[in-house]
Formats: structure tokens, C-alpha cells, sequence
């Protein structure tokens, strides 16, 4: 692990705190332009969120911290228990931008922690809380990379889905950080992307990601995965999650749950590959966990003009639920869990909240 090469594998950064805002790459433009966007409140943050500007559970969570830490910067307060209460309502909007990904309940829960009987220097703990928040995610993500890395025998194909890379993350990424250190170690000999409609994440940003790093991916429509499968190309699906329940279900983008029964049914081994604060030990299943669904108008048009004919009805969820049963490893940087269940999950997640 001390001789990997992060600096060829660990280029990109979608967060950067400036000291008086905050700038996020915004993923909506890319591949065709890197543009940051600079963010001066909290209610700005919010709305990156919920517009995609900022995506993947742990850098939603990282973007919510620093939000607080702007909205720190819009109340008066002599100590933390004044400030909680005046920022309730900022956390609040943070907290709504996106309910289904567990990192932002995650990270505002860690903010209001730090703040707790604080003194005068309340703001000081909480932007130390934010670039901690931020600073352990990527650690975190180096870590799983090789853990996810060493279940996968050498010259294995994968597959993977939505985009858990660097751009989701502080960097390196989550299943995709399993993917570079795949590579890098020379157990992954092929990789291939779906496209992940509507918002194609998998052809717009993860192929993207890997060119950066010189890796060879193959993109591949969605509606092919079956049949790739069927070829034996592929060993591993590779995913990242938005919610890891107490019994090992986990929501992930829409489109993982069917790529796990395919796997199935193929004789495809899949992982899943997320942060222990996705770990959500609070929530028994996935039967509990509120889908997000987001504007008709994202299957209805493309890049703002309607592709469907007028009088068309859609339905947008934006996540689904693969059953603990479909799932062969959950890894986190606390270790991995092999054919999750309730009584696996504990064993690792005990103290978990």
C-alpha cells in the first residue's frame, strides 16, 4: 500500500474550501468543460445539491459540512448551544436537498456534535469538523480500494454503475477507487461502464474519470449488461451505495437492483463498496428507506428539449433497493462483510448509531 501511486491514480477534486467559500466542480458540464462554481451561503449549497452540481453520497455529506460552515457566518451566537439552535433551519434545507443519501444525516449530525457545549469558539470547531469530515472520507477510500481490490482474482473483468469516483468523494473514490487499485495491481485486465440513464453519470463522468488516469474503460448502454454478463467478460460488479441498512439491503443509483439479479443469475460476483458512514444501522431494511424521485422532465427531455412526444407520463425514482441476499461483499474502510446479513452487519457495525 506504501508504494501505491496516488498521484497518478488521486488527480481529481470536486470540493475545495476557500476559506471564505466554497467551490464545487459542477459535474452537470463535465466532460466538455471543468468549471467550479463558487458558493457563498448555505442555501447555495442546498441547491447544488439538489441540482446535481455536487453528487455521490460522501461528497454530498463533505458539501453539506462546509454549508453549515457558511451558515455559521449568518447567525450571532455566544456559544454552541446558541448556535444550534439558530442553525436548525439551515440544516434543515441541507438536509432535504437529498433525504435518501444517509452521508448528509451523516455529516450534519457530526456538525451539531462538535458544536455541543462549545464555547465562543463554536465556528472554530465546526469548520476543524468539516475538513475532518473530508479528510477521513479519503483516507477512507484509499483503505477500501485495496481492501475491495484483494477479493478479486487477477485478469477479472468488471463491471460498474452510476459514477463512485473521485467526483462522489474527497477523492479516489469508493468502487471506483476498488477499480484503480484493481488496475494498478494488475487484478482488473478489463473495465466497462453503463451509461446510468437518465443523467448518464456513467457515461458523462466515470469513463471520463478513468481517461484521466490512463485506464482503458468500455462504455456500454445500460440495456447490454445481461448480455455482457452472459459472455463471461465480466467477474465483479462493482458498486457504490447511498444507504447500507442493518441487514446488508442497500440503495444505490436506479438500475443497480436489476444488475444484481443478473449477476445472479450469470454466476457474477457482487460488491459493494461505500464509507461506514453510509452504514445506516438505525434503518432494519430496505422496505424503510425513502426513494427519491426526482422531475418527469429528466426522462421527458434532453439537454432541455423535450425528446417525448406531448402527453407522455414518466416515472422518475432515482434509486432502488438490492436485497442484502443479492450482495456477495460490502466493503468499508472498517473491513468487509462476505455474504451480508443482520447478524455480519452487527458484527462489524455494533456501535454504529
Amino acid at each position: 500500500m506504501n508504494t501505491f501511486d496516488y498521484a497518478r491514480y488521486d488527480r481529481i477534486r470536486p470540493i475545495r474550501w476557500c476559506g471564505d467559500a466554497l467551490e464545487l466542480l459542477d459535474q452537470r458540464q463535465l466532460p466538455f468543460a471543468s468549471q467550479y462554481l463558487r458558493l457563498t451561503s448555505y442555501t447555495q449549497v442546498a441547491d447544488a445539491i439538489h441540482a446535481l452540481i455536487v453528487r455521490g453520497a460522501p461528497a454530498i455529506g463533505i458539501a453539506a459540512a462546509w454549508g453549515v460552515v457558511l451558515a455559521a457566518r449568518e447567525v450571532s451566537a455566544e456559544n454552541g448551544g446558541e448556535a444550534l439552535q439558530q442553525l436548525a433551519p439551515a440544516m434543515q434545507q441541507l438536509n432535504d436537498a437529498r433525504p435518501t443519501a444517509v452521508n448528509l444525516a451523516w455529516a450534519l449530525a457530526r456538525m451539531r456534535k462538535a458544536i455541543a457545549g462549545a464555547g465562543a469558539d463554536w465556528r472554530e470547531k465546526l469548520e476543524a469538523e468539516a475538513r475532518l469530515v473530508e479528510d477521513e472520507d479519503l483516507a477512507a477510500n484509499r483503505a477500501m480500494g485495496m481492501a475491495g481490490a484483494a477479493l478479486i482474482a487477477p485478469g477479472s473483468g468488471v463491471l460498474t454503475h452510476c459514477n463512485t469516483g473521485s467526483l462522489a468523494t474527497a477523492g479516489f473514490g469508493t468502487a471506483l477507487g476498488v477499480i484503480r487499485a484493481g488496475v494498478a495491481e494488475g487484478r482488473i485486465a478489463r473495465v466497462f461502464a453503463g451509461e446510468t440513464r437518465p443523467w448518464n453519470q456513467g457515461a458523462r463522468l466515470t469513463v471520463w474519470e478513468l481517461l484521466q488516469d490512463g485506464i482503458d474503460a468500455t462504455l456500454i448502454a445500460d440495456a447490454a449488461a445481461s448480455h455482457l454478463m452472459s459472455t463471461g467478460k465480466v467477474q465483479w460488479v462493482v458498486v457504490g451505495a447511498d444507504r447500507i441498512c442493518a441487514n446488508g439491503d442497500t440503495a444505490n443509483k436506479i438500475g443497480t437492483l436489476q444488475l444484481a439479479i443478473a449477476a445472479r443469475h450469470f454466476g457474477v460476483k457482487f460488491m459493494v463498496v461505500a464509507a461506514s458512514s453510509t452504514v445506516d444501522m438505525a434503518t432494519e431494511s430496505g422496505d424503510l428507506i425513502e426513494i427519491e424521485e426526482r422531475d418527469a422532465a429528466e426522462l421527458l427531455s434532453h439537454r432541455g428539449e423535450r425528446s417525448v412526444a406531448e402527453g407522455v407520463s414518466a416515472w422518475n425514482p432515482v434509486f432502488d433497493v438490492t436485497p442484502h441476499a443479492l450482495i456477495d461483499a460490502i466493503v468499508t474502510e472498517r473491513g468487509v462483510v462476505h455474504k451480508p446479513d443482520a447478524g455480519m452487519m452487527r458484527q462489524l457495525f455494533a456501535q454504529q448509531p
